[in-house]
């Protein structure tokens, strides 16, 4: 089931599936508007002249013309798509790829004109002229103009759309909005039974005796694990099984995927199906690689070729509102058991990693961006309001110490190194005080 859900996820998320769908429904739709010309029989024409009194060959032409266009504008729309591809890979990240790719309104105009083209096709093929039985189906030319109309509406939206999606702010809040819906299912977690909300748990001692291991059939990046299923194999066979390698993690071919101890052994095939690989990571399980695109976007523009601050702080805010929903939240602990009884051991998220990632590489690239560091020390203190705990708030001034050291050996003027360590300090003061 969780390897489905992946390639189910996959596929929404490509370019090909909308457009394969609607060119589906367009075919559906053009028989089912041809067949009903035979109910409405032919004194739609007489009563109607105007709308659908064309004969053979002015139907043939205006068909004609509409997929000739639609088609063309197909390519148009394919080939725009491609330089905002091209233009957001250098400009901010490859990583952020996979969010145009996976641009709804994208999707659904690109598959609108190739639909309509298709559509036109079917119609085309079944218009007769008198010295071939005399058969016009009125309706469906119709729906072809009507919706060689709608496709026009559709482009005009389409060149607004890409003009908004290229801008940064689309971007980081296309990359924050996905995050944060990563982050509302998987914390807290929900795989077997908790015994602590703290996510400094230590890891439970695991039984001693020989062990199981299930190894990778192929190299790739972990992208999801069927948490529930690994836990049910367990229960079932009464026994524990260690997950490995975490979420995110690139796991070489023949490496542990997990560990049972104790109980009938389980099928290795499928507690292999429980885990997947693939080329790439995705946000679905792996808030991380969601904190990591921002992080990129950030570092891109805080690179000499672009020098872009206010981007690298667009980013930061996106970043601070992201840790500021995980400080608020309860991390799942590495056990999981049933009735008292230990059976998952899974790899648990930390908030100070998850923190550190987000904001670490960040402070190696600032150059003289005071504005950066001031923001950064800022939102350390800002998080700390949503922080569960003192360990979190712990987490922050660390990171707040980090800013204050590469702030020191920063290159910049004397009244610059004052004013940023009067936000530094103000910042730390806000992390003392006790959370609401």
């Amino acid at each position: 089931m969780n390897r489905l859900r992946t390639v189910w996820l996959s596929v929404l998320g490509s370019l090909w599936f909308i457009p394969a769908v609607m060119v589906c429904g367009s075919i559906a739709l053009a028989l089912l508007l041809i067949e009903s010309q035979a109910l409405a029989g032919s004194h739609l024409a007489e009563d109607w002249p105007r709308l659908f009194g064309a004969g053979a060959e002015g139907a043939r032409g205006m068909l004609s013309a509409i997929a000739t266009s639609m088609i063309t504008v197909a390519g148009v729309v394919f080939s725009i798509t491609i330089v905002s591809l091209s233009l957001a890979a250098s400009q901010y990240s490859p990583r952020v790829l996979r969010n145009f790719m996976s641009d709804r309104p994208t999707q659904v105009v690109l598959g609108a004109f190739v639909s309509v083209f298709s559509y036109c096709l079917i119609v085309l093929r079944t218009i007769r002229g008198s010295d071939e039985g005399d058969f016009v189906p009125s309706l469906a030319v119709l729906g072809g103009v009507m919706l060689a109309l709608f496709a026009v509406a559709l482009l005009i939206y389409f060149i607004h759309h890409v003009a908004s999606a290229i801008q940064v702010s689309s971007i980081v809040g296309r990359i924050s909005k996905e995050t944060e819906a990563a982050i509302d299912r998987l914390f807290p977690a929900d795989v077997g039974e908790p015994t602590r909300g703290d996510d400094t748990a230590a890891a439970p001692a695991l039984p001693s005796g020989p062990c199981q291991t299930v190894r990778a059939p192929a190299s790739g990046y972990l992208v999801s694990i069927d948490g529930d299923a690994l836990l049910a194999a367990a229960t079932r066979c009464d026994a524990v099984i260690q997950v490995v390698p975490a979420v995110g993690e690139f796991v070489l071919r023949e490496e542990p995927l997990c560990q049972v101890f104790g109980g009938a052994p389980p099928d290795a095939d499928m507690l292999c199906g429980c885990f997947t690989l693939q080329p790439e990571r995705t946000v679905h399980q792996d808030v991380a690689h969601g904190l990591q695109q921002l992080v990129d976007v950030a570092l891109k523009a805080l690179s000499p070729s672009v020098h872009d601050p206010s981007t690298a702080i667009a980013c930061i805010h996106r970043l601070g509102h992201l840790m500021a929903l995980l400080a608020s939240r309860p991390m799942p602990e590495p056990a999981r058991r049933v009735e008292g009884r230990l059976r998952l051991v899974l790899p648990a998220p930390a908030f100070g990693a998850l923190l550190e990632g987000a904001f670490s590489p960040l402070l190696r690239h600032m150059g003289s961006h005071a504005e950066v560091y001031a923001e950064l020390a800022r939102m350390q203190a800002r998080i700390g309001l949503f922080a569960r705990d003192a360990r979190r708030r712990d987490a922050l001034r660390r990171q707040l110490d980090a800013v204050r050291t590469a702030a020191r050996g920063a290159e910049l003027p004397a009244h610059a190194h004052a004013r940023l360590q009067a936000d530094i300090d103000a910042a730390s003061h806000g992390l003392q005080l006790p959370s609401g």
